[in-house]
């Protein structure tokens, strides 16, 4: 009886939490509608809201509008009004047309859910219908001349901190903006069912996502000693925190299995290599005759950093890796270092967007799936990785500038400059990519209207050019003559303990050098050399500081780049201080070597008049390289590693 009585009071509990808890949230479009998708991320910058997934629910931004209104009321303003669309029962979420003229080569427009420069259409929509606060259903498309899918089409159900969605829902696992090493929207959307919360658990703010997703069909698929045919899994999984304002750290993991002779998979199985990914790695295994192959898989780690002084900005990361290093299930292989800073507004109407990609050999191809981690032949993930041949896992780095402007006659101006290069390593002779885009809209008869500009060349040295004309629903994200002449922005007082500041010192190092099995570990001894750094940092509580930092230095003889993740100090109250960091190094070779970079110091905080004194040490661990070049060692073990620890004694100049 008093199990019972038990059972009935937990019950309760939880029907009692369901009927507090908010509803469903719709989802705000993603590289569909670029004018109010940039302008939602301004204001979740100005909120102080990091963001590491996508797409955004809408809830999460209409939390964030208070905050955001004391920076940039007319912003807000535009921002609030698209929002107004989600509040009735029914209605247009959004839509979208453009017709575009076209010569020289076709290629696949980044990010563009499959569409490609010789597309002379394309068109995007959704409109939706929610009964009641805990179910939302949503009808949408995206479609061009190469392909249409029903890309927004879902069935929400539940409430803010397990909302189901079951249809056709983006996912993107990066802060980046232009691009996302995991999973992205370069392919056409998979079919999937996702649990996810808009609403954080706990004081530290703890955020989730899982999806499992049905790729497209492949027909190289090995298994045992033949080719099979289906349709390989997707299974994604976000975790993240926000344990203060303004500071997140998310994990993500991302595996392709199952399709053709290895059918659906247990979830036993899938469990088994989601908590142990070495072994799903199939070390040693041949795929043409073993059939215990789990697949392939990813990982990253994300961070985001917002810095909100009078001239705000957000510094964001993302280290992701192909399967494990060395058998160690905490290091990550054939590593991708990503890093973006953010101005949302500059001198009142501009905006500043750079982004960094360094990739390494091997990313999106597979033994055992040898279409690679592709949907309908668009790489789920970055999208360099179309943009080179068939197979040919090369690396290389992609850069990305963007400037956008309202200038006082009323619209949007946005510049986009993107290039990639790859490797030189490879059989394939690659050129230089570049693409240049300017992009201008504004409202015409509750309408936005506008063109762009795209013309470049593509890493197979062949030219393009695009002129396009489009159309969407709402005149929310662009500014009227009116609103541009009164965009003065309110003048907010940044937040107390915001520093910015630059290093510069000595470090000691020493490196072991582990080229392959056959050869000994080798010693480099002991070396000194320069060390620059910049950063910024705020505080969190009465003494403790959070920040990010970029680190140059000089390691035997060749450069080394450190970017701090989590960048924490702690203040005693007198003028002592300890900090200790972890991120990512990337250590410039032959052909790069990356890796884990963690380390702990302390500092005699204002020696002098704004300047600190500081001792760090600091460690990369299993900095690795693969065995790409001619001249590199040959044997059964691919890569090299190089474990580097150095002390650095410097001065800080804080502002």
């Amino acid at each position: 009886m008093k199990k019972a009585v038990s059972i009935t009071v937990w019950l309760l509990a939880a029907f009692n939490a369901v009927a507090m808890a908010r509803g469903v949230s719709p989802y705000l479009p993603l590289n569909l509608e670029p004018e109010i998708e940039r302008e939602i991320e301004r204001v979740l910058i100005l909120a102080d809201k990091p963001v590491l997934k996508r797409p955004i629910p809408a809830a999460l931004v209409l939390d964030a509008l208070p905050k955001a209104c004391a920076v940039d009321p007319v912003l807000c303003e535009r921002v609030r009004r698209f929002l107004a669309r989600y509040t009735h029962d029914s209605g247009v979420s959004y839509a979208s047309a453009e017709v575009a003229a076209a010569r020289g080569a076709n290629r696949p427009i980044p990010n563009e859910h499959g569409l490609t420069t010789g597309d002379h259409w394309d068109a995007d929509g959704a409109v939706y219908y929610q009964p009641s606060d805990y179910a939302l259903v949503s009808v949408g498309g995206v479609a061009h001349k190469g392909r249409s899918e029903p890309t927004g089409s879902l069935l929400s159900l539940g409430f803010d901190r397990a909302q189901l969605d079951i249809g056709y829902l983006d996912h993107w696992l990066s802060p980046m903006s232009d691009d996302s090493m995991l999973i992205s929207t370069e392919a056409p959307t998979m079919p999937s069912v996702t649990l996810s919360n808009y609403l954080p658990f706990t004081r530290l703010g703890i955020n989730y996502e899982m999806f499992l997703a049905r790729m497209s069909k492949s027909d190289n698929i090995v298994f045992e000693n033949h080719l099979t045919s289906g349709h390989p899994l997707f299974a994604g999984f976000h975790l993240s925190m926000e344990p203060v304002s303004g500071w997140s750290l998310g994990f993500n993991r991302i595996l392709q299995y199952g399709g053709g002779g290895y059918g659906g998979t247990s979830v036993k199985e899938l469990f088994k290599a989601f908590f142990d990914p070495t072994a799903a790695q199939n070390p040693g295994a041949n795929p043409a005759t073993n059939s215990t192959a789990f697949g392939n898989q990813e990982a990253s780690v994300t961070s985001q950093f917002i810095f909100p002084a009078k001239v705000p900005f957000t510094v964001y990361a993302e280290y992701a890796g192909e399967d494990t290093s060395r058998g160690r299930w905490y290091l990550l292989g054939n590593t991708a270092e990503s890093i973006g800073i953010h101005f949302p507004r500059l001198f009142n109407r501009f905006e500043f967007t750079y982004e960094i990609t360094d990739f390494q050999n091997l990313w999106y191809v597979h033994t055992i799936y040898r279409d690679g981690l592709v949907n309908y032949g668009l790489v789920t993930g970055n999208w360099f990785g179309d943009d080179r041949k068939f197979g040919d896992g090369v690396g290389g780095q992609t850069n990305m500038v963007r400037v956008g402007w309202e200038p006082s006659f009323g619209g949007v101006l946005s510049t986009r400059y993107r290039t990639l290069s790859n490797a030189t390593y490879s059989g394939v002779e690659y050129f230089h990519a570049h693409e240049l885009t300017f992009e201008y809209a504004r409202p015409w008869r509750g309408s936005t209207v506008g063109g762009a500009i795209d013309f470049g060349r593509d890493v197979f040295g062949q030219h393009y050019e695009r002129l396009s004309g489009f159309m969407r629903f709402g005149d929310e994200a662009t500014s009227s003559v009116e609103a541009a002449e009164d965009a003065e922005l309110a003048s907010a007082d940044a937040p107390q303990g915001l520093e910015t500041f630059f290093d510069a010192g000595m470090n000691a190092n020493r490196v072991v050098v582990d080229l392959s099995d056959a050869i000994p570990r080798a010693d480099t001894g002991t070396n000194f050399a320069p060390h620059l750094g910049v950063g910024a940092r705020r505080a969190v509580s009465d003494h403790q500081d959070l920040g990010a930092r970029l680190e140059f230095d000089e390691i035997d003889h060749h450069p080394l780049v450190g970017v701090r993740l989590v960048d924490y100090r702690y203040r005693f109250n007198g003028p002592l201080a300890v900090s200790g960091f972890l991120g990512a190094a990337r250590y410039a070779l032959a052909t790069p070597a990356t890796g884990f970079y963690l380390g702990s110091g302390v500092q005699y905080r204002n020696l002098l008049p704004g300047w600190d004194l500081g001792l760090d040490l600091r460690y990369a661990v299993k900095v690795a390289r693969d065995h790409v070049l001619p001249s590199d060692p040959t044997g059964p073990r691919p890569d090299s590693f190089y474990d580097i620890t150095s002390a650095t004694l410097y001065l800080s100049h804080h502002f």
